[in-house]
């Protein structure tokens, strides 16, 4: 097989994957991994679309058991542990309360689901569920009695994409972002992708296979670059979320159940705000231009306010987000009963390279997505090496139990470094923090400050190690500092991007210390 990283770019790739999703980049690690060369472009930045736009949760779907949709709800559940595991900087457990309605939901049905939540999957760190009863000091309505509570966990997103990019960089995988497949054509079992840079540069690649992971424009993908039938249709609902001051004390989240027997989330967001989400309809329009509509902040605002005594309006709004999720077709009358399951298709026609295309999904799965979408490809490489990502640490997960106790061993080291600085990188970076202040003997020498604890030197990183070039890549995808920011901050760290590139400044050591 080739390795990538002795090959030039007009070398014969093992696998050329088209998306930079969750999916995307999992299955380029997952590759990777298993000794394929392997190139990955992305058109815009990684995460940039659905998979930045999510409720930020590793979760095994509690609603999906009202659809008897047991086998995603049992592989979901095994690995919310297995993720845990693997980025415990990135991920952390979360407790959810499920305040009881009954004319919504008979309770014999909530704890028969919650039973089967405590038991389909594997548990280690996550504790079970529980009935509750509110005091006058909870902070829901006076007729919100009683309740239930259950595990989960919540994670960074975008950076669970990031890391798994990082992961397949670092096994000699090619990442290219703001790279465009302009078409592909399979010609003598080779696919030949014609691919276009930002700059507007071209290049092309040949691959043995191709992986179409690009999400909602899967089946336009198929149509329009390949110029071929896509298997199945797609339907993509779009999802919105709004970010409020805290909305209660304590750090467990809430799930809501409304009239329409959907559910809406309430997270703790970055120590000072609430993450409420989300909305479920249907979206026809360009995936890049979706936006919250009126309809959904009423609808979120009227959930939240239905449960708890603090009432919202508008201008509680600090910041809403959209996207959409790229559901395959079942025919499904109601956005919400579609299923969250993936679907994968492999067409292997005599004579031409194999095209596997993604079909859904969701983050919580996206390991054993990439597993089963490498276990179609067997026949093609059989050298192929043995599925290997169940116990492997992604970037800064190494070596890395609990990211407090990194956070005090971090100032012990560097009695300068500012405590939230520690706190933030420890949740953010895990292990590879240490790589930030390799070298460093004062908060001098972490450069300029942009605002909100944001360094030249982080900055730096984030663009030779993470592929960041704007100040939205930074701020709202690798950071999430874009809340703590002041626009005359914000522009100043554009001017600092524009003023240098990733491939001037000096590389970060990968081997991290600790």
């Amino acid at each position: 097989m080739n390795h990538p990283l002795l090959a030039p770019l007009a070398e014969v790739y093992d696998l050329a994957v088209v998306g930079g999703g969750i999916n995307g980049a999992g299955i380029a690690a997952d590759a990777a991994g298993r000794g394929l060369s392997v190139f990955l472009c992305e058109q815009g930045d990684l995460a940039e679309h659905t998979s930045s736009a999510s409720s930020k949760l590793v979760h095994g779907g509690l609603r999906y058991l009202e659809h008897y949709e047991l086998r995603l709800v049992r592989e979901a559940l095994a690995e919310r542990e297995v993720l845990l595991a693997k980025a415990p900087h990135i991920i952390t457990p979360l407790r959810f309360v499920l305040p009881y309605r009954p004319h919504l939901r008979p309770s014999w049905m909530i704890r028969t689901g919650l039973f089967l939540y405590d038991h389909l999957g594997k548990r280690e760190k996550l504790g079970g569920s529980r009935s509750l009863r509110f005091g006058a000091d909870s902070p829901l309505k006076d007729e919100i009695t009683h309740g239930f509570e259950y595990s989960d966990c919540w994670v960074d997103d975008a950076r669970l994409v990031v890391l798994n990019a990082m992961a397949a960089r670092e096994l000699g995988a090619h990442i290219h972002t703001r790279t465009r497949c302009v078409s592909a054509r399979s010609s003598k079992a080779l696919w030949h992708l014609h691919l276009e840079r930002q700059d507007g540069s071209r290049f092309s690649i040949r691959a043995r296979a191709l992986v179409n992971a690009t999400g909602p424009w899967v089946a336009s993908f198929i149509q329009e670059q390949l110029r071929q039938t896509s298997p199945h249709g797609m339907r993509l609902i779009q999802g919105s979320h709004i970010i409020v001051p805290k909305l209660y004390e304590g750090d467990h989240a809430c799930i809501l159940q409304n009239e329409d027997r959907r559910i809406v989330f309430v997270t703790p967001y970055l120590g000072q705000f609430s993450l409420i989400g989300t909305t479920d309809h249907e979206y026809h329009g360009d995936p890049t231009q979706v936006r919250i509509t009126d309809d959904e902040i009423d609808y979120l605002l009227a959930i939240v306010n239905t449960h708890f005594k603090h009432q919202l309006s508008r201008t509680d709004i600090r910041y809403s987000y959209a996207g959409v999720r790229p559901l395959c077709d079942d025919e499904s009358d109601q956005p919400s009963a579609i299923t969250r399951d993936y679907t994968l298709t492999l067409s292997d026609s005599p004579g031409e390279g194999p095209l596997l295309s993604v079909f859904g999904g969701k983050l919580t799965t996206y390991r054993k997505l990439a597993e089963a979408a490498l276990a179609q490809l067997t026949t093609l490489f059989p050298e192929m090496k043995r599925p290997w990502t169940h116990d492997a640490a992604l970037p800064g997960g190494e070596h890395l139990e609990e990211p407090s106790a990194l956070a005090h061993a971090l100032c012990a080291s560097y009695p300068w470094l500012p405590g939230p600085i520690a706190r933030r990188w420890a949740r953010t970076y895990g292990s590879r923090s240490w790589l930030l202040l390799k070298g460093t003997d004062s908060l001098h020498d972490l450069g300029e400050c942009f605002g909100a604890g944001l360094h030249a030197r982080e900055v730096d990183y984030l663009m030779v190690e993470e592929w960041a070039q704007t100040a939205e890549d930074i701020l709202w995808r690798r950071t999430k500092l874009g809340l703590f920011m002041q626009p005359a901050e914000v522009a100043l760290l554009q001017l600092y991007l524009d003023s240098r590139t990733a491939e001037r400044l000096p590389h970060f050591d990968h081997v991290a210390q600790g």
